[in-house]
This record gives C-alpha cells, structure tokens and sequence, in this order.
C-alpha cells in the first residue's frame, strides 16, 4: 500500500565558497602563493597591481567586435550593478597590508646547487671499470636501483627478472652478485650497494686497513650481528673470549661507519626544504607583538578593465547578443573575483584571531621560552575563545609555523593533554616528557634506567605516572628501552 508522509530533518550544508575557505585557511604560507598565482591565472577579472591588462583588453575587444551575432536584442542594464564590482580607492593602501618587512627589503630565494647528481656520480665511475656490454648494463641498472640512502632493497631474483623484461638482458643471479660485488659495492662512497645495514657496515670494514680491532669487528657483525645490535655485551665477551675494553674498541670502531652512505654523497644536489613561518611574534618592551606574514596579505583588486568594459556596456544605448553573453562572462568572473578577495581578507582575519588566542593561552612560554612553563591547550579551549569550530582552530594549528625568539614553531606543538601531578594541579605533558629525557640524559648509561625506575623517579618529583605511560612517552620521544641505551 502507497501512502506519501511528510518528514522533518536538519541538515547543515557547506556552500561552495566555505569548503574554498576552508581549504585556504588550511594551506601554508607557500602552498597559498601558489593556489594565489593559480586563481590569478584562472581569473583575469584579478588583480595585483601590474600592468598586465593588455591581453584582457584584447579578449573583450574580440567578443564585443563578433559582427556575426550583431542583433539589437535589448536587455536592462540594471540587472548588473556596477559598483558592487569597483575596488574602494579611497581606502589607504597601507591598511589593507600586513607587512612584516621594509619595503626595501629583497625576497631572497634558495638556489638550487649546480653539480652532479649521486646517481650520476655513480654511473660515471663505472667507466672506469673494463667489463663486457652485458656486465655494463647489469652494474648500470644496480647503480639505478640503489635507494638515496645507498641501499638495494630488492631481492637479486626480481632484479634478475627486471633485467630480463625492461633492458633485455637475460642473465642469471650469480653474474647479477658478481657484478655487484666487484663492481658496484666499490663505487664511492664506500657502502653503497649493500642489500641491509650488516652488509654496508662490513664493506666499509673490509676497505680499512686491517688489524686486530677491525678483522674482531668483521667477526662480530659476520657472525654475532643479532647480540651486537641487541647489546648483549656480556654474550659477546664470553663467545669470542675478549675482555670489555677489547669490545669497548669494537664498538667505537662500528660506531665510527656510517650506516647511510648515500646520504653523505656532497654532491647529492637536493635543496633543503624551506619553512616560511605564517607569523611572527616579538617581544617589544616587555609585551609580546604578533604580526602576520605579509606574503599571507597580498595586495588583491578588481581589474579596472573588466570594470571599464561593464561601465561601457551600460552607457551604450543598444546592445548586441554578443555583447550581452561578454557581458555575462565577465559579471561571472567579477563575482568570482570579488569573492576569492572577500575569503582572502577572511582568512587573514581566522589566521590573527587565532594565533592571538594562542598566544595568550601560552603567554609566559612565549615570554621566556621555558617549555616547562606550556600550559595544557588542546583545540577546544581554543575554539572556544575565538568562537570556531574546533576544525578550524586544527587547520590553523597542523599546517602553519609561527616565528618566536627561541626559533620556528610549528604551533600544533603547544598543544598538549594535562595531568595531575601530586598536588592535584594541571600540567602539560610536554612538562614531564622533558622532565623524564632530561633523566634519561643524564642517566648512568652503563646502567640506564628501565620504566619502572623512571616511573619511580618521576613520582618523586611529584608526577605520579604508570610504568606504561612512561614507556609511552619514552617512545613518542624516540628514545629506546633500557637495554638499548646501554653503553660499555
């Protein structure tokens, strides 16, 4: 049986325009110059104050010139409100900028270094070795194979099958290992072409002059590599029946190689990623001063031609059909225009309120820089003073950096959880995780500590914490257990 019903439901729908804010909110000082330069080439209704408006005048004098449509179809020409489109000239220029630098200072940006790559460096050596066409393209396609770190992380058998399918070489894994080890684990630097980190450590080994304390170090990682890597000393020492200073010497010895040699290649031409910071803030008098990144504030207008040829077809008494679907276009790319200004300025306005409600919240670490004095702030509290929601307050937190006198922030790094230390008091757990690895710093490392020690140690200093919270923390601080910290 059919019978039709009326039902109620609330439903929250996010417009175009507010999933576009969002997204630029979210977006880097770099990654909005781009989506910026992008908008500008997409939308010549934009501009930035340089005088690249010929090839619009051009455009528009195209369609306005189509005599194929020139009919006298009228339309009124208050449907288009010009003024809504005009840029308001009469503000000062100076208050629509927030400019962190002197006019005359230069935008510096990093070159790139000129120079040989690792990989080619790699491949050049190999013309300094006397080997047949097949030996040459076997070393040339294991020299492209080796990872930046200088490493092969792929079994021999599916190199031998590469080979076979995309050089065409047909060969077997016994020449693939002889190529290799002849060849390709003697390139430069020393280490590279090692399948894992036993293999790269004793091919540096073996390139040293040897002697007793190296030919032992050979024999360890050979052989006992498990209970080196693990430090079980007392183990080794019994095995190979040497004394603590011995192994002592084996260790520093091993500890002298270098376990990613690709990465040590100089001329290795990869350009360090810059971090442009989103704010700013200085201590001025004894206050603290927040300034936004004037990249973050460009200088945004309506095209004064788009405007000029919106005030032209108003005047004019008659009106072509091609003269009304130019006109069209250019009120759509006006809109467009003057919306993607409108999120700008609003993006600006998210970005200061809410670093300004941050650095309030942690207004004494921000003053000193005594990380111990970080209050607990997760994005609620947050939100809650600037009135957001919390998803804005985390795209402004996880993306943006923030420059201080103590160095670059990412700001998503003064949030943390709380707890209660002895005296029922909320502190942040970014206090007692530099609290327990200033312990474990100057910890006895020839008997470091285990969790249930720490935990003691911290419940003394008046942080009552569990044997596995200790061992949480100890491990989001990269720091290993107790065994592997040791030290002869």
């Amino acid at each position: 049986m059919l019978k039709q019903s009326l039902q109620y439901k609330l439903l929250q729908k996010l417009s175009p325009q507010q999933i576009q804010l969002m997204k630029l909110i979210q977006l880097p000082t770099q990654a909005f110059e781009e989506r910026l330069k992008q908008e500008i080439e997409e939308n010549p209704a934009l501009d930035t104050g340089k005088d690249d408006s010929e090839s619009i005048d051009d455009d528009l004098s195209n369609e306005f010139d189509d005599d194929d449509d020139a009919g006298n179809e009228k339309i009124d020409a208050d449907d288009i409100n010009i003024d809504e489109y005009l840029s308001d000239d009469e503000t000062p220029s100076y208050k629509t900028q927030a400019n962190n630098y002197s006019a005359d200072d230069e935008e510096k940006n990093v070159p790139y270094a000129a120079g040989t790559s690792f990989h080619q460096s790699l491949k050049n050596q190999l013309n300094t070795f006397n080997f047949n066409d097949e030996e040459r393209a076997i070393a040339e396609f294991l020299v492209g194979s080796i990872d930046d770190s200088g490493y092969i992380r792929r079994e021999i058998i599916d190199l031998v099958d590469d080979l076979a399918f995309t050089a065409n070489v047909f060969t077997s894994e016994e020449k693939v290992l002889a190529v290799l080890r002849k060849v390709v684990q003697n390139l430069d630097p020393i280490g590279v072409g090692a399948r894992d980190l036993k293999e790269c450590l004793i091919i540096q080994l073996k390139a040293k002059d040897k002697n007793k304390i190296r030919s032992l170090a050979i024999d360890i990682l050979e052989n006992a590599f498990d209970h080196f890597v693990k430090k079980h000393y007392k183990k080794l020492q019994e095995k190979y029946s040497i004394s603590e200073a011995e192994l002592k010497e084996v260790n520093t010895e091993i500890s002298r190689l270098n376990p990613k040699p690709g990465s040590s290649y100089a001329g290795n031409n990869k350009i360090a990623e810059q971090i442009v910071p989103d704010f700013s803030i200085k201590i001025l008098d004894g206050e603290l001063d927040l300034t936004l990144n004037s990249r973050n504030a460009p200088e945004m207008h309506i095209s004064r031609e788009y405007n000029n040829m919106l005030k032209g077809y108003q005047e004019s008494t008659v009106k072509s059909k091609s003269q009304k679907d130019a006109v069209f276009f250019i009120k759509q790319k006006l809109d467009s225009a003057k919306w993607f200004i409108d999120a700008i300025k609003q993006r600006q306005q998210t970005l200061l309120v809410t670093m300004n409600s941050i650095m309030h919240y942690q207004y004494d670490y921000f003053l000193t820089g005594d990380e111990r004095k970080l209050k607990p702030m997760i994005l609620k509290d947050i939100a809650d003073q600037i009135k957001m929601d919390v998803s804005t307050v985390s795209r402004v937190a996880n993306s943006k950096y923030v420059s201080t006198p103590y160095g670059t922030k990412l700001i998503k790094e003064f949030f943390s959880e709380s707890m209660k230390n002895d005296q029922g008091e909320d502190v942040s757990t970014k206090e007692i995780k530099k609290i327990l690895e200033t312990v474990i710093t100057e910890e006895n490392k020839r008997k470091p500590l285990t969790d249930e020690k720490l935990a003691a140690i911290l419940k003394e200093k008046g942080y009552p914490i569990a044997r596995r919270t200790i061992a949480k923390y100890r491990e989001q601080l990269d720091l290993p257990v107790a065994r592997l910290r040791k030290e002869i």
